[in-house]
C-alpha cells in the first residue's frame, strides 16, 4: 500500500475514466500512456444494469495487459462490496465522491488507498479520521484554489487532491496550493475522440497536462517523507 501511495504522490496526476466501455478501454489507456499518464481511475458506473460488471471487465483487462505499466484504481466506489469486486478485478486504490467510513474501513483491511470525497472541512477531517490516505476535495474547480489554501491552514496534516475541473490551465495552480494530487476527467479523456478513434487527442491533451504540472512549484504533498522509505 505505501508503494502505490508513494507512486500516486509522486505522480501527481491521476486520469478518471468514466464511460469508457472494455471495448475501448486498452486503446485508451495506451493513448493516456503515451502522453506520460501513468494512474488511472476506472470508475463504476452505476448508470446502466451492467455497468458494474462492465467497469471490473475493464479493470481486469488493463491488469492483464498495463498492469506493469499503469497503476489502476477504481473510482464512484460507494459501498465494501464495490470495494471487494474492485481489488478482486485488480485495483489498487479507491476514490469515492463521498466518505462513507465502511468503504474507507473496507479498503485498508484489503490493504489498498483510501480517497474518500469531501466537501467542507468537517468532512475533511472525518474523512481523515476514518483512515483515508488522501481526501478528494470535490468539486475543486467550484471550490477554487483559494479555498484549498484555506483549508490547507488548520489541515495541513490532511492529504488533499483536487478533483473536478482541473484542466492544464489551473493544475499548477491547484498543486501550488497544496494538492498532492490532481484527479482530471473530461478535459483529459474526451469521450467524442474516443468515440471516433481518434486517440491522439488524449495523447495530445495528456502530454499538454504533463507538462503544466511538470513546471508547477508544488508543495510535494508528503512526498519526501515517502522518499525516505522507498
Amino acid at each position: 500500500m505505501e508503494k502505490v501511495l508513494w507512486e500516486l504522490l509522486s505522480g501527481r496526476l491521476v486520469a478518471i475514466v468514466r464511460g469508457v466501455g472494455p471495448e475501448e478501454i486498452v486503446d485508451t489507456a495506451r493513448a493516456l500512456a503515451a502522453g506520460g499518464i501513468r494512474a488511472l481511475e476506472i470508475t463504476f458506473d452505476h448508470t446502466r444494469a451492467d455497468g458494474a460488471a462492465r467497469t471490473l471487465e475493464s479493470i481486469r483487462l488493463l491488469k492483464e495487459r498495463m498492469g506493469g505499466e499503469l497503476l489502476l484504481g477504481a473510482g464512484t466506489v460507494l459501498t465494501p462490496e464495490e470495494v471487494d469486486l474492485a481489488v478482486e478485478a485488480g485495483a489498487e486504490y479507491m476514490i469515492s465522491p463521498d466518505t462513507n467510513p465502511q468503504v474507507v474501513r473496507r479498503t485498508k483491511e484489503l490493504g489498498k488507498v483510501s480517497i474518500p470525497g469531501a466537501f467542507t472541512p468537517t468532512e475533511a477531517v472525518e474523512a481523515h479520521r476514518c483512515g483515508a490516505d488522501i481526501v478528494k476535495l470535490f468539486p475543486a474547480a467550484l471550490l477554487g484554489v483559494d479555498y484549498l489554501k484555506a483549508l490547507r491552514g488548520p489541515l495541513g496534516h490532511i492529504r488533499f487532491s483536487a478533483v473536478g475541473g482541473i484542466d492544464a490551465r489551473n493544475a499548477a495552480a491547484f498543486l501550488e496550493a497544496g494538492a498532492c494530487c490532481l484527479g482530471v476527467g473530461g478535459t483529459l479523456v474526451s469521450l467524442p475522440a474516443i468515440r471516433s478513434g481518434q486517440y491522439r487527442l488524449l495523447t495530445d491533451a495528456a502530454r499538454g497536462l504533463c507538462r503544466a504540472v511538470s513546471g508547477a512549484n508544488a508543495s510535494d504533498g508528503g512526498v519526501t517523507r515517502w522518499n525516505a522509505i522507498f
